[in-house]
């Protein structure tokens, strides 16, 4: 049990060797991103409400699908789950500078008291926004990886676009949507005061929009998946497994 958990430690520190940085920082700091901006309210209306998290949501599925496609269902996990322990890592450190005195630069222009301590109260989060947005990311990305995996396992044939795009589409709508109505129905119906019909509405809405941005970027993502490949990035992990 031990020659096996310290082998798949390995594995993995070889994985984070191989995976292009640049992908992980998009993905990394994409994932810190929606934390914080889904503590703010875009929309509310009576049968639709929408959260400013969708804005970056979609580089998390993006730079994922890329993944997944190159180095397999596991490493997609792997790395979902890495993501998301340096996300609560930031999350605490975030969260312990607002608790330290002092005032924030909008102070100076407006109510410092206020300023100050509505900024402090952002930055620093709050337990459900954290807990709701983790258990959501770290649900959807496993949904997403199994998915995309699949699909591609059903058109298995020339390595196309076509290809590519219909296992990403699929996949990330089916993950956006889950990670949306994950997060709407542990903190927005209970602390938003939302409907059941507006989490509804909302986590298909915003998977659509989600869905929308990553069939504008997937030619990017195919491109950079075929760089990889033809540059053989990726090949010490796979030869590996």
């Amino acid at each position: 049990m031990v020659q096996k958990l310290v082998k798949e430690w390995f594995r993995f520190k070889l994985l984070l060797r191989e995976v292009p940085a640049m992908c992980m920082v998009f993905f990394v700091v994409s994932v810190i991103l929606m934390n914080l901006l889904a503590n703010k309210e875009l929309f509310n209306s009576k049968w639709l409400a929408l959260d400013c998290g969708f804005t970056i949501s979609w580089i998390s599925f993006l730079c994922m699908d890329m993944i997944v496609k190159r180095f397999g269902v596991k490493a997609s996990i792997q790395l979902s789950l890495f993501a998301e322990c340096i996300n609560l890592i930031f999350s605490t450190i975030l969260f312990i500078v607002s608790l330290i005195p002092g005032n924030w630069s909008a102070s100076y222009n407006y109510n410092q008291v206020a300023i100050n301590e509505a900024l402090d109260i952002t930055i620093g989060g709050t337990w459900y926004v954290v807990f709701g947005s983790t258990t959501a990311f770290i649900v959807s990305s496993i949904i997403n990886a199994f998915v995309n995996h699949n699909i591609g396992r059903l058109l298995y044939s020339r390595d196309t676009f076509k290809n590519y795009a219909i296992r990403s589409y699929v996949s990330t709508f089916i993950g956006q949507f889950v990670d949306n109505l994950i997060f709407a129905y542990i903190v927005s119906i209970n602390f938003f005061g939302w409907s059941h019909a507006q989490c509804w509405i909302c986590a298909f809405t915003m998977a659509v929009f989600e869905l929308l941005c990553e069939a504008i970027f997937s030619p990017l993502g195919y491109k950079v998946y075929r760089g990889w490949v033809n540059k053989r990035i990726g090949d010490a992990y796979l030869h590996q497994i």
